[in-house]
């Protein structure tokens, strides 16, 4: 090949190089596409030097500990995290309830069969009750119907009414079967609420007359504490010992305070000395004024 040839031809390489690189992008330096162009002979070239982490340049002096505590704090949240948060507390509310209300019927469970059957006894007695009354009133409505004279048989149905009436309303005297309930607090701490607990497990198990020292307890009777360890009843104060005079059924009224977790388990946890006495013949002599209602009338006017 000729010099001229030779001359030419590095002319055209050193052309072609130039336009290459006004090609290149502004951002890549003419040297780094050089060293590019070099790289692939280049053997034994040492790579870069990795980079230092950020997180480690930030703050060098943190320790394991504290590092983990500000990634821990403040907590990032999700909606999804919120959401079962809900639920778990939702669902763990629940199964406190449930524990709750299975522990309260634990003194059922854990009552003695003989318990257990005067119970059933009890429920029994108050269903037989019901039955009884309701044919008494089934009789007295077929007396009615079949009487010669119905306006006298009527009469005495009156009568006996009202004189059934007077003594749930405690407006005349009641004496028959029934118990005696006494209790004795020395350190003062039956409250009213535990004497209305008495009160309210008396009628359930069929007590027709109460009277509770000198207080005749009606329907509309109000128990609430006053000072010096005395109850007000109706707003008449009463002391110690509280006694309960009540007419019933001695069989079913006396059970109906012992059963467990009853009336005479309460108190005696409180170190109250109760007693319960059956008797053929409880009089209740308490009376209460008769009261005409302001407003209810009667609904055959």
């Amino acid at each position: 090949m000729s010099e001229d040839e030779n001359k030419n031809q590095n002319k055209n390489q050193s052309n072609e190089q130039h336009r290459l690189r006004k090609e290149l992008p502004d951002e890549v330096a003419p040297e780094a596409a050089d060293g590019a162009d070099h790289a692939d002979g280049v053997e034994g070239a040492e790579a870069p030097a990795a980079e230092t982490p950020v997180a480690e340049t930030k703050n060098p002096s943190l320790t394991g500990r504290q590092r983990l505590a500000k990634g821990l704090w403040p907590p990032r949240v999700s909606r999804a995290q919120l959401i079962v948060a809900v639920l778990l507390f939702v669902l763990g509310l629940g199964l406190a309830i449930q524990v709750r209300s299975n522990s309260d019927s634990s003194a059922l469970r854990g009552a003695r069969q003989e318990d257990l059957v005067r119970i059933l006894d009890e429920l029994d007695d108050r269903t037989q009750r019901l039955g009884d009354e309701k044919q008494r009133l089934e009789g007295q409505r077929t007396e009615l119907e079949n009487s010669s004279d119905q306006a006298e048989e009527a009469r005495k149905q009156t009568v006996e009414r009202e004189r059934q009436l007077g003594i749930l309303a405690g407006t005349v005297a009641a004496q028959g079967p029934g118990i005696t309930l006494t209790i004795t607090d020395k350190k003062g701490a039956v409250q009213a609420d535990m004497l209305l607990d008495a009160i309210q497990e008396l009628r359930a198990a069929g007590a027709e007359a109460i009277q509770v020292n000198d207080v005749r307890v009606v329907a509309d009777t109000y128990l609430t504490d006053a000072s010096g360890g005395k109850v007000s009843v109706d707003g008449h104060k009463i002391g110690q010992p509280f006694v309960f005079k009540v007419i019933g059924k001695p069989q079913d009224l006396e059970p109906a305070l012992n059963i467990p977790g009853g009336v005479v388990q309460t108190l005696e946890k409180e170190q109250a000395t109760v007693t319960v006495t059956q008797a053929q013949k409880i009089v209740v002599d308490a009376l209460r004024p008769a009261k005409r209602p302001d407003y209810a009338q009667s609904s055959s006017q």
